[in-house]
């Protein structure tokens, strides 16, 4: 059947969610809305909050969000189109008619679900036979009990090619090869997949059996074997245990990734129940974002050796495209060669849980991974570390995120290659010296030492008005942005305003070429700093060629003037922060030392300090000229 959202948004409007939540959960009025305590996990303060005029409930606490279909299929346990047909009941509305295809899909489906709820059942009576006591010894060995080994339907398949096509004779031998029990090759005579393996069903997230993983008993590869992929079962859009770790979540608003589903059990076995596994793959777009619907950051627990994590870089890689605000992924690093079940048995539950704990958030395992990649000792190779990192920030869709991946990488590599100062021994107060050459040395009294302002300006950065007519420029002038994007970075940019405004802008023009002011103010107009831009570039009262409306018949001539001041006007805000700072530490030596050498350093340093203020001057005389 064919439900448009047309059809879907019509059926919610005529249902009053208050009242259909009301039926089970004690609700009460507060203003426009209804509160109520949470269905989905424990609290004692009402957390869970149901908007009628919008359509859906949300919980503070443990972030359940749905509309009506949603409760029906999370809080009642319906499938979909039973909590379709139900509301659908109440509201009056009659469900579209069935497509004859879809029905026959699903007829189908159903058939293959009997197939394999009828192998789980005949897999786990194999297991507690006398042919299991093998399988049922290893399983002790593991740890695992008798409990366990029932909540997720542990069995057996007997070392048979034909044990299981013949216990499941009543079903077409086609449907028991299209459900993935047998294997058909050629012409001859299909034969039973899974042999002399201890059975794992795989469910789907209502709990319904889909398919198979099956451990071997003995020596022999694969270790591990899951049924291939069939009309029930997509091992891209199957998590293990998603049925039992959903919920579980919902207690501990955690989820937790682990590389294989005898971990999730190992897990289950020593009381930590919001465990999933991918099956045999690497994680795919489509399990990330079912495990986003359960928390905004799931940690990945993942072996410690190189396979280990070399499969937490390949879900880092994956992830990166698909972040978004407050969505991302932490990292958990086992010892190397340690799994999930050797750190419980050794330190317990509560030895796992604090190494969950030290997760690494996903900004950090990619500078930690790629800062151990290889020798940092040349330039050339540094700058290969600062290429990789922004090439991983590029690869993130969301641009505010994007943003912040690449302020945080280029923050970290200023801290690892920033250029150590100089250890300097005890200041020591200044005294007479023996004359040198008949003549006693007298310091010059128009020498001080560094005054608090000159210390200041040298931590500060540009004074505002400077650095809010750079940026008026590079709005005008965007081509110049990367041009200069090394200089731009080194800035120190007192408000916190401009500041942000300037890297949105460094950020945009490294992934567009040829950026025009029409362009970047397009790029920027979703942004909060939007309002910033707008007004730099309406304001008159800054004396700069660059910040100037170009207007009249010599536009072009008047754009390379402007375009060659931006160029000097840049290499001077980067370099008297600079000279400032020097001339500050040359003053203090010179205090400590008084002699020539430290004067000479010191007068070259205020000279060019003094050039440099001068040249700002002329800049902004330049534009009455």
């Amino acid at each position: 059947m064919t439900l448009t959202p047309q059809w879907l948004d019509e059926l919610r409007s005529r249902i009053a969610l208050s009242t259909l939540i009301g039926r089970t959960v004690k609700v009460t009025r507060a203003g426009r809305e209804y509160k109520a305590c949470c269905p989905f996990h424990n609290e004692k303060t009402p957390s869970f909050t149901i908007n009628d005029e919008k359509g859906f409930y949300h919980c503070f606490g443990c972030g359940a969000h749905g509309d009506a279909i949603r409760w029906m299929t999370d809080q009642r346990g319906l499938s979909f189109m039973d909590a379709v047909k139900e509301l659908a009941g109440e509201a009056g509305m009659d469900v579209p008619a069935p497509d004859p295809r879809a029905a026959k899909k699903a007829e189908e489906q159903a058939s293959l679900r009997d197939v394999v709820q009828a192998a789980a059942d005949w897999f786990a009576a194999q297991l507690a036979s006398s042919n299991g006591a093998p399988a049922r010894d290893y399983l002790a060995r593991r740890g695992i009990s008798e409990a366990t080994r029932k909540a997720f339907g542990f069995g057996l398949a007997p070392d048979s090619r034909s044990a299981l096509k013949e216990a499941l004779k009543t079903f077409p031998t086609a449907m028991l090869v299209e459900a993935g029990m047998l294997i058909a090759v050629d012409d001859k005579e299909p034969y039973d997949r899974f042999r002399g393996r201890l059975m794992i069903p795989i469910r789907d997230a209502r709990g319904r059996v889909i398919a198979f993983g099956g451990r071997i008993l003995g020596d022999g590869e694969p270790k591990y074997l899951n049924s291939p992929d069939t009309p029930l079962f997509d091992k891209g859009r199957t998590l293990y245990n998603l049925d039992k770790a959903s919920p579980a979540s919902r207690q501990t608003n955690r989820i937790i990734v682990v590389e294989g589903y005898m971990d999730v059990i190992a897990l289950a076995e020593a009381g930590i129940a919001d465990a999933v596994a991918p099956l045999g793959t690497a994680l795919t777009e489509n399990q990330l974002g079912m495990i986003w619907r359960m928390v905004p950051v799931p940690v990945l627990c993942f072996d410690g050796d190189s396979a280990g994590q070399k499969a937490a870089m390949r879900a880092a890689m994956r992830a990166l495209p698909l972040l978004r605000p407050g969505f991302s992924l932490a990292f958990a690093t086992l010892p190397a060669g340690q799994d999930p079940d050797d750190i419980v048995r050794a330190r317990g539950a509560t030895g796992f849980v604090e190494i969950l704990e030290d997760a690494q958030p996903l900004v950090e395992r990619l500078w930690a991974h790629e800062v151990a990649a290889g020798p940092l000792a040349t330039p050339e190779e540094r700058a290969a570390l600062k290429t990789r990192l922004l090439a991983h920030a590029d690869a993130i869709q969301d641009a505010d995120v994007r943003h912040h991946y690449r302020e945080a990488f280029r923050e970290k590599l200023d801290a690892l290659f920033a250029r150590k100062q100089p250890e300097r021994g005890p200041r020591v107060p200044w005294a007479p010296q023996p004359p040198r050459g008949g003549r006693r040395f007298q310091p010059d009294p128009r020498l001080q030492p560094p005054a608090d302002e000159t210390r200041a300006l040298s931590q500060s950065g540009i004074a505002t008005p400077y650095a809010a007519a750079l940026i008026g420029g590079l709005l005008r002038y965007p081509e110049a942005i990367r041009r200069h994007e090394d200089e731009l970075f080194r800035l120190s940019i007192p408000d916190s305003g401009d500041a942000e405004l300037l890297a949105a802008m460094l950020d945009i023009a490294n992934g567009q070429e040829g950026l025009d002011c029409e362009g970047l103010l397009a790029i920027l107009e979703p942004m909060k700093v939007y309002n910033r831009a707008m007004t730099l570039l309406r304001a008159d009262g800054m004396h700069f060629s660059f910040n100037r409306r170009l207007e009249g018949e010599e536009v072009d001539a008047a754009r390379e003037i402007a375009l060659r001041d931006l160029d000097e006007y840049i290499g001077v805000l980067v370099t008297q922060p600079e000279i400032r700072a020097r001339l500050a530490e040359a003053t203090a030596d010179f205090q400590r030392t008084m002699d020539d050498e430290g004067l000479a350093r010191q007068q070259k340093l205020r000279a060019m300090d003094e050039e440099l203020t001068r040249r700002l001057a002329a800049l902004s005389d330049s534009t009455d000229q």
